[in-house]
């Protein structure tokens, strides 16, 4: 929001100041670099280095250490910054959602912080982040994003042996000992501020959803069309990971005790008429291998991941628009790539956009189209900036063009190209 504002003021500016008007115009945000149509403000790294300042406060840096570590790690800003949004504008391409994934990790949230009221939670957002709470949403949105498409573009393209995984395993098994816990589904009758009747209604209900799910409904689908708890119908009413002593003792005593696929009773909360289910539950002690097969793939896959990483980066680079304000520095500029920077009113539109970059790049022939004349010299027109006359007149015979398509008198002989 705060980036296209700026960049509205900014041509509004270009538009129509000048003079002495000009002279009374004072910069708010300076942009430093365009990307396929998006910006990066010099308020986003100013941004990014106060949360680096601060993450490395809490690692215990400080004096001439901190300010060293950040000035390093700053250096990769601009960098970070444009890989985000070349990853985010990749993700859009390849039509990937994370939408679900957010609403679980904003519940997940919820549930560490013991805050229900929405209201509340945001300003408790506000409070540990100094973020708003919706560019805070974005901010973790845009983050999965990223994954997603490493996920889908690099990860996935890495295959590590079966015999090495469970090689690890063994070797690692003390990393793999659990807590016990259970994954949980919900759907939330509201029971607040109703009257009897409804009260009497909303139980009916619930009942009535319990036998649906135990018959065989689908429960996320239950969820989605009557929860009331509408953060967690979206996603189906999936809930985050509990361990035991974050419910209430009335869900715990059942969760805790019953398998996977248990659908409960409808139960009362002072919110209104709970139903649960129970997706996943496990044991304490060590996880099987089936279990962590996927966290120990991601772990052998690193090592080969930086790199590839960076290769695909720098490809989204070269066949990107991308201009960078002097001053600034891409550590992660593509060798060859042209970013240096030109004044909005110098930019062609036929290179704006990144799909119109990559169709420039595949014109390798000339195009000639005969135009139409009567006699003298033959009067070719080019599809590019190239000038006729490379093409001599005698390549182009005067009987391609049906001379009676146009009157003689309406195209005069072209000029010789020396004049």
């Amino acid at each position: 929001m705060y980036r296209s504002l700026f960049l509205r003021l900014s041509l509004i500016g270009a538009a129509s100041l000048s003079g002495a008007v000009a002279a009374d115009v004072h910069v708010v945000e300076e942009i430093v670099a365009r990307v396929n149509g998006e910006i990066i403000t010099r308020g986003d790294l100013d941004h990014k280095r106060l949360e680096l300042e601060a993450e490395f406060r809490q690692q215990g840096l400080t004096g001439p250490k901190l300010q060293q570590a950040v000035r390093q790690q700053a250096a990769d800003a601009l960098r970070d910054q444009i890989d985000q949004l070349l990853l985010v504008q990749k993700a859009k391409d390849l039509n990937l959602s994370v939408d679900t994934d957010v609403t679980k990790r904003i519940a997940e949230m919820q549930v560490q912080s013991k805050i229900t009221d929405p209201d509340k939670f945001h300003d408790f957002i506000h409070e540990q982040t100094g973020m708003l709470f919706e560019d805070w949403k974005q901010q973790m949105k845009n983050m999965l994003l990223t994954q997603r498409v490493i996920g889908q573009e690099i990860s996935s393209r890495i295959s590590i042996p079966e015999a090495d995984k469970k090689k690890y395993y063994e070797e690692h098994k003390n990393d793999f000992m659990r807590q016990e816990q259970v994954f949980l589904q919900q759907i939330l009758i509201s029971t607040e501020g109703k009257t009897p009747e409804q009260v009497a209604a909303a139980e009916k209900k619930a009942k009535d959803l319990v036998v649906r799910a135990r018959k065989g409904e689908k429960f996320g689908d239950l969820a989605v069309t009557n929860s009331d708890d509408l953060e967690t119908a979206r996603n189906g009413g999936e809930l985050p990971a509990f361990k035991r002593g974050q419910l209430i003792k009335q869900i715990e005593d059942i969760v805790f005790t019953q398998n996977k696929g248990y659908v409960s009773d409808p139960i009362h909360v002072p919110a209104g008429i709970l139903i649960v289910r129970i997706e996943e539950r496990y044991a304490a002690g060590l996880a099987t291998y089936e279990q962590v097969e996927g966290e120990i793939s991601e772990r052998l896959s690193m090592p080969q991941m930086q790199p590839k990483v960076r290769t695909y980066l720098t490809k989204l680079r070269e066949d990107a628009f991308l201009e960078i304000r002097k001053g600034y520095v891409d550590s992660g500029a593509a060798p060859g790539k042209d970013t240096s920077w030109k004044e909005i009113e110098q930019l062609k539109p036929q290179t704006v956009t990144k799909e119109e970059v990559a169709r420039h790049k595949k014109r390798k022939k000339l195009l000639f189209i005969p135009i139409p004349f009567t006699g003298g010299t033959v009067k070719t027109a080019a599809a590019t900036t190239k000038p006729a006359s490379s093409t001599p007149a005698s390549s182009t015979p005067a009987a391609s063009t049906p001379a009676a398509s146009t009157p003689a008198s309406s195209t005069p002989a072209a000029a010789p190209p020396n004049q």
